[in-house]
C-alpha cells in the first residue's frame, strides 16, 4: 500500500459516506441522535480537504492526518473512535513509503484495538466493533491461509457486512443506543454500518474489488 493507495481508500470512504448519508442518519434516528450521517459526511469531507494539495509523504503520515481531522470535526463518539482508528493505523504503518499486505493487516488490527480501548466496547455490544473486529480477523485468516491480498480484503469487507447485519437483533450495551435498553433491539447499528462502508471502500481501492459498497440497509 502506497500513500496514493491510502488516499484512494479515504476518497472512496468519503464517497460512500456521502452516498449513504441519509440512510446512516435514518438508522441513527431510531436509536441515537439522528446525526451520524451528517457527522460522518462532515468529517470525511474535512479529512479530504486537509490532505488535498499537500499529501503527506507516507501512508502512516496520511493516516495520522486523517485521524486528527476526524477527531476535530466529527461530532459525538464517532469522531474520537474513527480518529483513533486512523491514528493507530498510522502509528503502526510508521514512516515507510509503502506497506506490504501483512503490515497493512497488522495496522488494521492496531486500529481496531484502538477503537476497542477508546470506546470500551467489545463484540456483541452493538457498535462499530461488531463490523471492524470480524473484518480484521477475516483479513488475517485469509492471509494466513495463503490467499491473495485482494481475496483477503474481499473477505474483510464481507465479514464487516455480516457483522453489520448481525447488530440488528442485539440489545445495545454501549453508547446512546444503550439508553433504550431492549428497545434498541431490531435496529441496525449506524456505527457498524459506516464501518462496513469503510471496509467496502478498502476492498474497492486497495484490493481492486470494484464492486462498490454493500447495501447500507
Amino acid at each position: 500500500m502506497s500513500t496514493d493507495d491510502l488516499l484512494a481508500w479515504v476518497r472512496a470512504f468519503a464517497r460512500l459516506v456521502a452516498e449513504h448519508r441519509d440512510a446512516l442518519t435514518e438508522l441513527d434516528a431510531a436509536i441515537g441522535d439522528a446525526d451520524h450521517g451528517a457527522n460522518m459526511h462532515r468529517g470525511t469531507t474535512a479529512a479530504l480537504a486537509a490532505v488535498d494539495g499537500a499529501v503527506p509523504a507516507s501512508p502512516g503520515a496520511l493516516a495520522k492526518k486523517v485521524g486528527t481531522t476526524l477527531v476535530s470535526t466529527v461530532g459525538g463518539a464517532s469522531g474520537p473512535l474513527y480518529g483513533t482508528f486512523f491514528l493507530r493505523l498510522g502509528t503502526a504503518l510508521g514512516d515507510a513509503a509503502t506497506a506490504a499486505p501483512a503490515d497493512v493487516a497488522a495496522a488494521l488490527r492496531a486500529g481496531v484495538e484502538g477503537v476497542v480501548t477508546r470506546g470500551r466496547a467489545e463484540a456483541g455490544d452493538k457498535t462499530m466493533v461488531d463490523a471492524l473486529a470480524p473484518a480484521v480477523a477475516a483479513c488475517e485468516e485469509a492471509l494466513a491461509a495463503g490467499r491473495t491480498w485482494e481475496e483477503a480484503l474481499a473477505a474483510a469487507a464481507d465479514a464487516a457486512a455480516a457483522g453489520r447485519d448481525a447488530t440488528t437483533p442485539l440489545v445495545a450495551r454501549k453508547g446512546r443506543a444503550s439508553y433504550l435498553g431492549e428497545r434498541s433491539a431490531g435496529h441496525q447499528d449506524p456505527g457498524a454500518t459506516s464501518a462496513a462502508l469503510l471496509l467496502a471502500a478498502a476492498a474497492e481501492t486497495l484490493g481492486g474489488r470494484g464492486a462498490g459498497a454493500p447495501d447500507s440497509r
